[in-house]
């Protein structure tokens, strides 16, 4: 018989001012991998199917609500800041009638795992059936972390830095703040919670020690403590994205990828990478980006919101802006630009060439400097051209225009009317010599120069 598993809803906490930053931008609104730290979390638990998501929120709380409407997240506002449990009790509105378990993340720590989360919940419901379950680590440095002291997964005591014995600062399991917790239990603990410490605060861990005073246990699982890594300054910013690139480099080669120099490479949060890929030096992904299999990215290349089809071959010094498309064994060099622009199959491009809103048929040569002209201050316009076309360097095609299939344009033409197929288009000056003129004009230049 299949277990069936309660209702998840989840608390995220971003109450915190996150002065350290130094920004306008509220901070977890900050993107690791190009997405917001928040959204690392929200699509966590929406993976795990959390019926309801509430992000608790105080200073700059407009920016978070502006995230979440769209998603349709609930957020509560913490007004005052009293502590880690006061914050977690401004939830409860949203969560009012919820029957369920409940995930209480932060919003600072994004890299904690959907199968970290699914093994708390699974913790909280195994048959001794604790009452709350603490994710736990053991950082190389325990610094003001809280500390939890176990007998096996057992919580025998946890207690806040501030607070604690050297005796139990001596302890190097600690408290990650992360916690799960069955609805009807959770709301009448946080209301029992006091604030005589020596922060005067209001603290969440304490939970667990009036669960103990009740006779319930709790337990602690542990997590690498990478994954949960804060962020409060810029640097610890910089220190997350690279925990976070660094596992994604290794996904991608344990998925086939080869990464000739790996810490190098940079991947957004949802690039997707196939087989026999091969990935050199400096190549930067942004969002919304599909790499077939048996493709080859040259160094220094830079793709974002883009598609490159199977043994295509991108770069070096390439740049595929977003709705640009690489076909099949279509070839994009060096110093190519392609934005909204898609590119048949066997189709080359390869050296400086900016090709923006076009549609490029298979098998067509794209000469050295050519340029479609798609803007012309207001409003932007279609350039097609046909399967087997020869584009000669440098030329403008100015659109809106259609180039034929098999069509050959001279090279230097400025094209501005359509192309009929299998014909060939000059649109350049026509050339004029004058014999002996440059030895004339040598002649005089020395003239001038000795008469000095």
């Amino acid at each position: 018989m299949t277990e069936t598993r309660p209702p998840l809803a989840a608390i995220i906490l971003a109450a915190g001012k996150g002065t350290r930053m130094k920004s306008d931008l509220h901070k977890v609104l900050h993107p690791i991998a190009g997405k917001p730290m928040l959204g690392h979390l929200t699509d966590a638990v929406a993976s795990l199917g959390a019926e309801r998501t509430v992000i608790v929120a105080g200073a700059g709380r407009e920016q978070v609500e502006g995230f979440a409407a769209p998603l349709g997240l609930a957020v509560a506002v913490q007004a005052d800041q009293l502590g880690t449990a006061h914050a977690v009790q401004q939830a409860e509105a949203a969560l009012a009638g919820f029957a369920g378990d409940v995930l209480i993340l932060y919003g600072d720590v994004p890299l904690v795992a959907e199968e970290t989360m699914a093994r708390m919940i699974a913790r909280l419901n195994a048959a001794d059936r604790p009452a709350i379950v603490v994710l736990g680590f053991r950082p190389a440095d325990t610094l003001s972390y809280g500390r939890i002291v176990a007998d096996g997964d057992r919580i025998v005591k946890m207690v806040e830095h501030k607070d604690a014995t050297p005796e139990e600062r001596a302890e190097t399991l600690c408290n990650s703040g992360l916690m799960a917790a069955r609805a009807a239990d959770l709301w009448p603990l946080l209301a029992r919670v006091g604030n005589a410490n020596a922060a005067g605060e209001y603290y969440l861990p304490d939970i667990v020690m009036l669960a103990a005073a009740d006779g319930r246990a709790s337990a602690v699982i542990e997590a690498d403590p990478d994954e949960v890594a804060g962020v409060n300054s810029r640097a610890e910013l910089a220190t997350v994205e690279a925990i976070w690139q660094q596992r994604r480099r290794a996904r991608a080669m344990a998925d086939g990828a080869s990464l000739i120099a790996p810490e190098t490479v940079w991947f957004a949060w949802d690039t997707i990478v196939g087989r026999d890929v091969t990935i050199a030096q400096n190549v930067v992904f942004g969002p919304g980006v599909t790499i077939a299999d048996g493709v080859r990215i040259h160094a220094f290349s830079h793709i974002e919101g883009a598609s490159v089809a199977r043994g295509a071959i991108v770069g070096p010094y390439a740049r595929l802006r977003p709705g640009a498309e690489v076909g099949e064994e279509a070839h994009v060099g060096n110093f190519v630009e392609l934005k909204k622009a898609r590119l048949g199959k066997g189709a080359k491009a390869n050296h400086l060439t900016y090709l923006g809103d076009a549609d490029i048929g298979a098998g067509t040569n794209i000469g050295a400097g050519t340029i479609t002209c798609n803007y012309d201050g207001y409003d932007k316009s279609l350039t097609r051209i046909g399967e087997g076309a020869f584009i000669g360097s440098n030329s403008a095609l100015v659109a809106p225009v259609s180039i034929g299939a098999g069509a050959i344009v001279a090279a230097g033409s400025v094209v501005t009317r359509d192309v009929a197929a299998d014909a060939l288009a000059v649109a350049r000056g026509v050339q004029e010599d004058r014999p002996g003129w440059a030895a004339r004009f040598r002649a005089r230049k020395k003239e001038q120069r000795c008469s000095k």
